[in-house]
């Protein structure tokens, strides 16, 4: 419809003699200004020299008189405040939008701007040896609802992570196992065979920066780790990193990730060694005995970073060079490789990008780096939190809290104990994302317990809540066969018609700017508006010649809402 508007206003300017230019067509916040509005007017009048309210009142007469031919679906056109259109769809208009969500159910939504498109977003790269920590969350949530929502606009995506197995950390870690052999202890569940991993970790992380001959020993285990000439470091090595993999894949399971492809640090490093190597006088140079790359000469923002120690050890930089080419070798044909990362990663990735510029400048227009900020706790959160790693907060350890606060508010619910168990989970990680990606990326997120697990207000629960309320009233409908008919319409308008029509155009917006909070800021506006039209109604009434058009309505409300949390990440639990 807004593409519709937005030609009709074409038409108009057109037939007033006035050139066209840019204008916006945008919904209004407040639905009693109209379904649709624009500022047309006011932008042709300043070009004009001429006063915008009149102007609009001459645009609006040529609308006015489509919409009396019929040849519309616009109920009426309003001039408003100092020169905005307003648009109001007609009756029939919201009655041929719950048909069309009626007959394309789930798939409603779904775009084709990215059709042929082959897409590779990279996220969540926890390291093995180290705890999964909220970072990752925040990256694994943000990551996989891109994913969802490009697949939705017609793209290909490929899902892929990447695995820091080599490294100080590593070190660390294995420093920390060899300290104490209990966390070595392999007859324990592989769960605590990871937590003892993560111990260990931090462990060998204070040992390091407090005590200069441990520094040393962590940094000759760090050599071994890479040369693999120590059979009881290779042991220890193998073994850690198998257990702390499959304590991931646990994770990504819960989480609702299933990647299609992992990268490994230990292997980028050969790779991205190689590239340096076949660069150097070009990019690269020699400084102090290490290999760097001066970037201020091609991007005064930009600054000089290491590449090759003075070790000869490659750096971050060399390993993501390598992943970079990598990449677009295992996707030959890729249109965009997308990673997720935090914000304090920003620096350094803009020089490595300049690098991979200058060395394949046939990448430069297909990476994109969408950085994210920390999580920080609110007040309600202090102490409800337990299961720390170090000064750590670890994914999983909120994840558990998170589940056993859902699992206190079912007490009451009628659940067999396996069904609460996975109701609780699926409840707890929509808390989770949704408090993660209902504000824009790039800023903190201040993550409130309370507030994130509540079936009522703006929380992932609501939602789930408000689709599993939906679903009830859907059973109903059917013991009692009424069926939807969306033509069987009242002359009343409810408001959640006049946002359900809206979802397809979020989705595109979504996927145009890869930005999922415009999804959750929607979703949230349906779900109020369907409550409300819930508790105002009684919709399953064979009394009432309209229930079978209110039971259409809460159809196409269904669809929507499922089809938005999928998008989240978040599943559509039927029960809670």
């Amino acid at each position: 419809m807004q593409k519709e508007i937005k030609n009709l206003i074409k038409d108009a300017l057109k037939n007033l003699n006035i050139e066209v230019t840019d204008f916006v067509v945008e919904h209004p916040e407040d639905l009693n200004n109209g379904d649709y509005s624009t500022n047309v007017a006011m932008v042709c009048a300043k070009k004009l020299k001429k006063n915008p309210k009149e102007l609009a009142e001459k645009i609006a007469g040529y609308l006015k008189s489509c919409v009396r031919q019929g040849l519309t679906q616009i109920e009426k056109v309003e001039v408003a405040g100092a020169g905005f259109i307003n648009f109001y769809l007609s009756r029939k208009f919201f009655a041929n939008s719950i048909e069309e969500i009626l007959n394309e159910g789930e798939n409603f939504g779904k775009n084709n701007v990215l059709s042929g498109k082959k897409i590779m977003v990279e996220y969540t790269d926890p390291n093995p040896f180290k705890p999964f920590h909220i970072g990752h969350l925040m990256t694994n949530a943000i990551g996989e609802s891109i994913a969802r929502i490009l697949e939705h606009s017609g793209a290909t995506v490929a899902r892929a992570n990447y695995q820091g197995d080599v490294g100080l950390h590593v070190a660390k870690a294995i420093y920390g196992l060899l300290q104490d052999e209990e966390l070595q202890n392999k007859t324990v569940s592989r769960n605590l065979q990871a937590v003892n991993i993560g111990k260990a970790y931090v462990l060998g992380a204070g040992d390091y920066e407090n005590n200069e001959e441990v520094k040393k020993e962590i940094d000759q285990i760090n050599k071994k780790i890479y040369f693999k000439n120590d059979q009881n470091i290779n042991d220890i090595y193998n073994w850690g990193f198998g257990i702390t993999m499959e304590a991931f894949e646990d994770l990504y399971k819960i989480l609702g990730t299933k990647f299609d492809f992992y990268f490994l640090e230990s292997a980028m490093a050969d790779l991205g060694r190689g590239v340096v190597n076949d660069n150097m006088g070009k990019v690269f140079e020699e400084s102090d005995g290490a290999i760097v790359f001066k970037a201020e000469k091609y991007d005064p923002k930009l600054h000089t970073r290491v590449f090759i120690t003075s070790q000869n050890l490659p750096t971050y930089e060399t390993k993501e060079l390598g992943l970079t080419v990598e990449k677009f070798k295992t996707e030959p044909n890729m249109d965009l490789s997308i990673v997720i990362t935090a914000v304090e990663q920003m620096d350094y990735m803009r020089v490595v990008a300049k690098a991979i510029a200058l060395i394949h400048p046939e990448y430069e227009n297909k990476m994109l780096h969408i950085m994210h900020g920390m999580m920080r706790f609110g007040k309600s959160s202090s102490g409800k939190m337990g299961s720390r790693k170090g000064n750590v907060v670890t994914g999983e350890a909120l994840l558990n809290d998170v589940r056993d606060a859902i699992l206190e508010k079912m007490t009451d619910r009628e659940f067999s104990n396996e069904e609460r168990e996975k109701v609780a989970y699926s409840v707890g990680v929509s808390a989770l994302k949704y408090s993660i990606l209902k504000q824009g990326i790039g800023g903190d997120i201040i993550y409130d317990f309370e507030k994130s697990i509540s079936f009522e207000g703006d929380s992932g629960p609501y939602l789930q809540y408000s689709y599993a309320r939906a679903d009830s009233v859907l059973k109903k409908a059917q013991q009692e066969n009424i069926l939807p008919d969306p033509h069987a319409y009242p002359s009343e308008i409810f408001e959640i018609e006049k946002l359900l029509y809206k979802f397809s155009e979020i989705v595109l917006r979504a996927s145009q700017e890869y930005k999922p909070h415009y999804i959750t800021n929607y979703l949230i506006e349906i779900a109020r508006a369907f409550n409300s039209f819930y508790g105002n109604n009684l919709i399953v009434n064979k009394e009432d010649k309209t229930s079978s058009f209110k039971v259409a309505l809460t159809y196409s409300f269904s669809f929507v809402m499922k089809t938005g949390l999928h998008l989240l990440g978040i599943v559509a639990p039927k029960k809670m």
